[in-house]
């Protein structure tokens, strides 16, 4: 069976020419939406997922806009809102050496280079120039570790293990 990942939400329409407005889930947004690539969009009530062609995509404020072959205006896309767009795992392509896809990061134990456990990493949060992890610590406290060179020592993404050497403060 065929495995699928976020790449985005749709979260409205914008104009009445067929395009959507999506947050996304993806570092790569130039590279999934460009024209021509294709996405699977995964609706809640839809039994099938649907395979949409990208027409054309543009940035607008913190927004990816999307237009799809043979959705030409508002009423046909209107019922897309809430729908999330997907890639196959055979779209993912390779990536550069430290680079991870968040699947292969969320799930993944954290401990000390001294061995002391952590938690788990349960989320990405990308606020700007470096990704932050948020950890799920003993007792549900959530810890937040930013993936910089200094504190994520070595990540392991087959055993599902992350080695990191706290700055100080970091952990408290």
């Amino acid at each position: 069976m065929q495995k699928y990942y976020n790449v985005g939400k749709i979260v409205n329409t914008h104009g009445i020419k067929g395009e959507v407005r999506v947050i996304s889930k993806t570092d790569f947004a130039d590279e999934r939406y460009k024209p021509g690539n294709s996405l699977t969009l995964f609706m809640p009530e839809a039994k099938e997922p649907i395979e949409l062609t990208i027409k054309s995509h543009r940035k607008h404020k913190n927004f990816d806009l999307l237009t799809f072959n043979g959705y030409e205006n508002i009423n046909e896309i209107e019922k897309m809102k809430g729908g999330i767009l997907k890639v196959s795992e055979d779209q993912l392509g390779a990536l550069e050496d430290n680079e991870f896809y968040y699947h292969e990061i969320i799930g993944c134990e954290v401990t000390t280079t001294s061995g002391e456990e952590i938690g788990k990493i349960k989320e990405i949060l990308s606020p700007g120039a470096n990704d932050v992890w948020v950890i799920k610590g003993k007792g549900g406290k959530e810890l937040l570790i930013p993936y910089i060179e200094d504190v994520v020592k070595s990540v392991d993404v087959k055993t599902k293990q992350i080695v990191i050497e706290p700055m100080e403060g970091l952990l408290s």
